[in-house]
């Protein structure tokens, strides 16, 4: 149901309820043995009665309805707050991770050209001696 909706029948309930309380106490004091002036003020006090049981009953039905709004809101908060520490988690391990793969990319990279120089120079170093061995040899 809607929340309009569920006003709608809430509302008819309570009505619903004053009134059959309201009429069945009326009913009950007119056909009560009483004098004219006896029945008037037992329904000046059931009206008393009933006009003080729907305020009570109203108070009640606010209190009941701050609470639960109350709650929601905890709730709603509760939930808010706890996904934004899972992002923010989430979101610092992202980083870690990145951070990681930048540093273990760099060590990487700077291994490769290392052995990449290392190889370099040997082959220089290779072609050098040949070099130098083939003009000696034709030298000699």
């Amino acid at each position: 149901m809607h929340n309009d909706e569920t006003r709608g029948v809430g509302k008819g309930i309570l009505i619903g309820f004053f009134a059959g309380a309201a009429i069945g106490s009326l009913l009950g004091m007119l056909f009560a043995p009483k004098s004219g002036k006896e029945l008037r003020e037992d329904i000046r006090i059931k009206s008393k009665d009933v006009m003080d049981d729907a305020e009570s009953y109203l108070a009640v039905a606010k209190d009941k309805a701050n609470q639960l709004i109350n709650e929601g809101k905890k709730k709603s908060e509760k939930l808010v707050a706890e996904t934004k520490e899972k992002v923010d988690a989430l979101l610092d391990e992202a980083e870690k991770v990145l951070a990681d793969a930048k540093v273990k990319a760099s060590d990487a990279v700077k291994t490769g050209k290392e052995k990449v120089e290392k190889e370099s120079d040997k082959l220089k170093a290779a072609v050098k001696a040949g070099v130098d061995a083939y003009r000696s040899e034709k030298e000699s």
